[in-house]
């Protein structure tokens, strides 16, 4: 008796299909195919193989696995589906050759890890492995997940089991042609921000139980949750950041770093964008969009920014002034207030037990950062950030809110922001050339800090609740 049977969704897929098929040949386990239309061998090559088909146009991914598994006559007790640009490796091979349903009795359902390529280039870091996808299942107790547009799963209640080397090498080789994988998830990310608008209506919910501890899927929805609670446009450049640097993208090469920018960030503001204009049709279409015209609290808000900041901005630039010898240096301010230098201890101290976490020696003095056999950097008034900071406290004082959400955005913000600057001052240390050096980082860091920055406060300023008290 065969114990489980291979669904396969396709379209288009001769280039990847007999790679596929032929990795699972060993096992003669009965195989289907899903098919939405294609216009090349796909079906020749399922009739050659003698692999059973059926036809259902595509809406997404979800629905076109639950339409397969309640049209295929499966008639063995477990399932594995499969992308057909999947294939299983000797590893899952040999574990689906042995497997024994007895040592399962208990389970319902099975994850296989993914190793996912690249234009030819493994993806091992940014989060991409290892990576658990539920690809077999019981057939009576499993099911597709239609509450994601996108982002399929199945699921299978009750136990799971996870084979950590029972891997499925992922890799469409029709994105080797940048096109297709821009034009691929352009279509993708229409069906991810619809499926988000839907969530913020409260007109759709997720299927599993958050939760961080759970299964691989239940930690997803965990994480999830988190996603549809953080600011548009802030976000992909967060998440794009936590994989490059924290979750160690940056040793992928650079395809990994292609694909980590296009998939983490690219991919993820598209989406952003989509759901703004999703909302703005939607407000249109319904006759509620209000008619913007000046005001007088757009006006006192403008000047109240720009009075703050510019008091900020300036004090703080008499105030350092007042700390160096000469001038108007004063010695009691200097011995007993200078928070300029103790900001710049703050950086300087961060930012060398960050390199020391590393692994590097490094040597500080009130002035300096220096990498042992790389380089060293001074960290003058204009790296400490104080313009950026009197810019987010204006800002926050300013902004029409309640006090413990300004006290909120002004600790967040100035918290990223340092954080972002010690991570700055980390590279200099190790990488740059000093005055030698063609490259402005000031400059560079501080286009990359304001547009942060505009685009937090074209966010902020979208929010209805910003728009009715400036009205």
């Amino acid at each position: 008796m065969k114990l489980f049977s291979f669904v396969i969704l396709t379209f288009n897929e001769e280039i990847h299909l007999p790679r596929l098929l032929q990795s699972i040949q060993i096992l003669d386990a009965p195989t289907f195919v899903l098919d939405s239309g294609s216009t090349d061998h796909t079906l020749e090559i399922c009739e050659k193989q003698q692999v059973k088909t059926a036809f259902h146009p595509f809406e997404n991914h979800p629905k076109q696995w639950d339409f397969a598994l309640k049209t295929f006559n499966i008639k063995t007790p477990w399932v594995i589906c499969l992308d057909a640009d999947q294939q299983v490796s000797p590893e899952l091979l040999l574990r689906l050759k042995n497997f024994d349903e007895q040592q399962f009795a208990d389970v319902n359902g099975i994850y296989f890890n993914r190793k996912n390529y690249f234009k030819g280039r493994w993806i091992k870091h940014g989060g991409y492995y290892p990576f658990y996808l539920l690809k077999m299942f019981r057939r009576e107790v499993g099911f597709s997940d239609l509450n994601e547009n996108m982002d399929h799963r199945f699921i299978a209640p009750g136990k799971t089991a996870i084979w950590k080397d029972g891997y499925l090498n992922e890799e469409n080789l029709k994105e080797n042609q940048i096109s297709f994988w821009i034009a691929k998830h352009n279509i993708y990310s229409g069906l991810v921000a619809g499926e988000e608008v839907e969530r913020l209506q409260k007109l759709r919910q997720q299927t599993l139980k958050p939760k961080f501890g759970g299964t691989p899927d239940e930690r997803t929805a965990w994480l999830k949750n988190i996603w549809w609670k953080l600011p548009r446009y802030w976000r992909p450049t967060l998440y794009f950041l936590y994989r490059l640097i924290f979750q160690l993208g940056f040793l992928d090469g650079k395809k990994g770093i292609i694909f980590h920018f296009l998939q983490g960030f690219w991919f993820r503001i598209i989406v952003d964008i989509k759901i703004d204009e999703l909302l703005e049709k939607q407000a249109v279409e319904s006759n509620i969009t209000k008619q913007k015209k000046p005001n007088k609290p757009i006006i006192r808000f403008a000047a109240s920014f720009l009075f703050l900041f510019a008091l900020f901005y300036y004090f703080n630039l008499y105030y350092n002034g007042l700390m160096k010898p000469g001038g108007n240096y004063n010695t009691f301010l200097s011995q007993h207030f200078n928070y300029i230098q103790w900001l710049r201890n703050f950086l300087l101290n961060s930012s060398s037990a960050g390199l020391q976490l590393l692994g590097y020696q490094t040597k500080i003095n009130d002035l300096s950062l220096l990498a042992v056999g790389h380089g060293k950097i001074n960290l003058a008034y204009d790296c400490l950030g104080l313009g950026v900071m009197s810019f987010l406290t204006a800002f926050a004082i300013t902004y029409p809110a309640k006090a413990t959400i300004k006290r909120k955005l002004l600790v967040a913000c100035i918290v990223i922001f340092q954080f972002l600057n010690i991570l700055r001052f980390m590279l200099l240390a190790l990488y740059w050339k000093g005055a030698g050096s063609s490259i402005n980082h000031h400059t560079i860091f501080n286009l990359f800090i304001y547009t942060l920055i505009l685009i937090t406060l074209y966010y902020l300023i979208e929010k209805s609740t910003v728009k009715e008290a400036l009205t």
